[in-house]
């Protein structure tokens, strides 16, 4: 934890895509257990945060700090930080489309081999979760545990990117834009997984377009703005105030 008892701090953070400044000084924190909604219109910087918190590249944040447990960021790798116990299910899903439901699965062992962790010095490295844990907590893709992943529907595409990011045994899970392209009922599925995984003990970092979606299934709400944080709160405070949800979401 951080000294302020925030499972994540993120402080003032200044990231850009080349010579583009995506983030100003962004700023925000998530408290263990909790779900936390992380809105904006298109380009307001949503995925830039996520994918500084990652470690991924692009962007490259120039300042600030982004700590995880309490410890600085700034120099681990990425598959270091996702071993350490962040999981990001990107935009893009990126399920192995040519691979079984169940291969999908098993990719998390990969980078667990006890030797590379030796070699890279990961002292505390998330536990993985064993399989069948998974497809007790997502029955659909236990029915099709051995169809390629390339012909499942969207939203059990969608299901598998989030199971694939749970075997890692995160403490933190970031999703970004998992509703995207949905149809509204398999939204209320993903809903219902997201808040049975949080209720089993995994953090929430939520990044939606759908605000409305977001707001009802999270805790707290960040609104983001060309880079800067304009609102941040009780999703029930920012349901309440139309002003901003008008001028920096359209809802």
């Amino acid at each position: 934890m951080s000294e302020n008892g925030s499972l994540l701090a993120v402080e003032d953070v200044n990231a850009y895509y080349g010579e583009s400044h995506i983030l100003r000084g962004l700023s925000l924190e998530v408290e263990s257990g909790e779900i936390c909604a992380l809105l904006g219109r298109n380009g307001a910087g949503k995925t830039t945060t996520v994918r500084s918190i990652a470690g991924a590249t692009p962007p490259v944040v120039r300042s600030g700090s982004i700590h995880f447990r309490g410890k600085d960021l700034t120099d681990v790798p990425p598959d270091d930080r996702s071993i350490g116990g962040i999981g990001l299910v990107p935009e893009e899903r990126r399920v192995f489309s040519n691979l079984t439901v169940e291969e999908n699965l098993h990719m998390a062992d990969v980078s667990r081999n006890k030797s590379n962790l030796i070699r890279r010095n990961i002292e505390n490295p998330a536990e993985t979760v064993d399989v069948n844990v998974i497809y007790e907590a997502f029955p659909r893709l236990d029915e099709r545990r051995d169809q390629l992943a390339g012909t499942l529907s969207g939203g059990e595409q969608q299901m598998l990117a989030i199971a694939r990011a749970l075997r890692q045994g995160p403490d933190l899970l970031m999703l970004d834009e998992p509703y995207e392209g949905l149809a509204p009922q398999i939204v209320e599925d993903v809903e219902d997984a997201i808040d049975r995984i949080n209720n089993e003990g995994t953090t929430i970092l939520l990044i939606e377009q759908n605000a409305i979606a977001a707001m009802a299934i999270s805790d707290r709400c960040y609104v983001i703005d060309q880079g800067e944080v304009v609102f941040e709160g009780p999703s029930d405070e920012l349901k309440a105030d139309e002003e901003i949800r008008q001028q920096y979401l359209g809802v």
